[in-house]
């Protein structure tokens, strides 16, 4: 870890002054070191006070998105262990597709603070302003077949609606497959692609986008649209949402992997799903239709019950459902 993100992860944590000269014996470097370091850190956003006879402390933690303050933060096993930031990029998950081909691990975790050539489902494109929301990717090289990967994009909304609960104090639901939404609101999407080998899964790219510090909405998406900022009245200091989304996004990946399946997330993952007991349209190419919302299997279909009160398994590969009355 380099001593910048050292540094700053000391200040964070001990929420008291720390002596130059601990910093200095603790690095083995000179005073103007440790200076340069904290005149850097100021001038990325960060409130730092310098006491003479006390030292140095950070008065309030500012919503910093970098290189420095994401490593500050990562306390995982493996998600994130290995961090690229970019202040812009085109796409997160092309990026991070790219470092798969190159041979990255596991777990390496692309983000941005703006994307200009972002994407949704369906290649929509995706509004990526700078400074104020979470564009990142998350490379994977699971061990289960090709056919389990389309859950893993149920694994990270249920991650985010999670991180989003604790850390921002809004209740978050889920739109199954890939979307979260906070008051009936899109407020998140996740885009999970795949390169295989024929019967193997060469890595898995699971991008997502969150509205966090967003004050206003596109008109043209207003409806459907909103973010933490505008449903909480609270700034959210966005390297704090992205580590306890890749925390929680660890542990239930573990689960997910272990069950091949949904299986231990069920419930929770009902709890949150936005489309329970709804009336919803099923957009199948094979012919659009209308039944009531279940809930999931543990394959991470979603149990529809048609008008013949027969339930149907929907695969999210192949259909899109959408609220009769509005967006959810």
């Amino acid at each position: 870890m380099a001593m910048k993100t050292e540094i700053l992860t000391l200040l964070r944590e001990s929420g008291d002054y720390i002596s130059g000269q601990e910093l200095c014996n603790r690095f083995g470097v000179s005073r103007t070191a440790v200076w340069k370091v904290m005149k850097q850190l100021k001038e990325e956003g960060y409130i730092i006070e310098a006491v003479q006879n006390k030292g140095y402390r950070m008065t309030e933690n500012p919503d910093v998105f970098s290189t420095s303050e994401l490593k500050s933060r990562i306390r995982n096993r493996w998600a994130g262990r290995e961090l690229y930031f970019y202040g812009e990029t085109g796409s997160t998950n092309t990026d991070a597709k790219r470092l798969g081909e190159e041979g990255a691990s596991h777990g390496t975790v692309v983000a941005a603070d703006m994307q200009t050539a972002g994407r949704g489902r369906r290649g929509r494109t995706w509004e990526s302003p700078a400074g104020r929301d979470i564009y990142f990717t998350i490379l994977l090289r699971p061990e289960f077949a090709p056919d389990k990967a389309a859950g893993l994009t149920l694994v990270m909304a249920l991650a985010v609606a999670l991180a989003v609960e604790d850390k921002c104090g809004v209740e978050a639901g889920i739109k199954w497959p890939n979307d979260v939404v906070v008051n009936g609101k899109k407020i998140c999407g996740i885009l999970t692609e795949m390169t295989v080998e024929t019967d193997y899964i060469q890595h898995v790219v699971t991008g997502v986008g969150i509205n966090v510090n967003m004050d206003s909405i596109p008109e043209e998406i207003r409806e459907s649209a909103t973010s933490l900022f505008l449903e909480s009245g609270k700034k959210t200091a966005r390297a704090e949402l992205l580590q306890a989304v890749l925390e929680r996004f660890e542990e239930y990946y573990g689960k997910y992997a272990a069950d091949l399946g949904m299986d231990s997330m069920l419930e929770e993952y009902n709890a949150h799903l936005v489309n329970r007991n709804r009336q919803v349209r099923v957009l199948d190419p094979k012919g659009e239709w209308e039944g009531v919302a279940k809930g999931i299997n543990a394959s991470g279909e979603l149990l529809v019950e048609n008008s013949a009160g027969r339930t149907v398994e929907v695969y999210a590969g192949e259909v899109s459902v959408r609220g009769l009355y509005g967006y959810v």
